[in-house]
């Protein structure tokens, strides 16, 4: 179930446009705040907001030049990703569709009384 709930956050976070571009020209490479803002069309302080959702939902990561410590880069996180990706390939594999019947009550009703389909 753990691994449905994460599922589930990554899907939430991913499901506003916005962040969904952010991420999609990150993982183009390494952006600055206001490459992003500039690409994306919106102000730096949403850019802010979006980029740490982002963050924290272990999507990016960001890092400053140590000889220019002013500008912070973000990029995409390979590590998550491919995590990401791994969960994705099992809960969309096509061999976990199985075929079966339901056992709901209105169906033993019909077999009990002797009604076929």
């Amino acid at each position: 179930m753990n691994e449905i709930m994460d599922l589930s956050s990554i899907f939430k976070v991913l499901a506003d446009p916005t962040r969904l571009a952010i991420f999609n020209l990150l993982m183009g490479g390494v952006h600055c705040n206001c490459e992003i803002a500039e690409k994306i069309n919106l102000p730096m302080n949403l850019i802010s907001h979006h980029l740490k959702v982002l963050s924290k939902a272990g999507l990016i990561s960001s890092f400053r030049k140590e000889n220019d410590a002013r500008w912070i880069y973000y990029c995409a996180n390979p590590t998550k990703i491919s995590s990401l990706r791994q969960q994705l390939q099992v809960f969309l594999d096509k061999n976990r569709i199985a075929e079966r019947e339901p056992i709901c009550l209105p169906r033993k009703k019909i077999e009990s009384a002797g009604v076929k389909q």
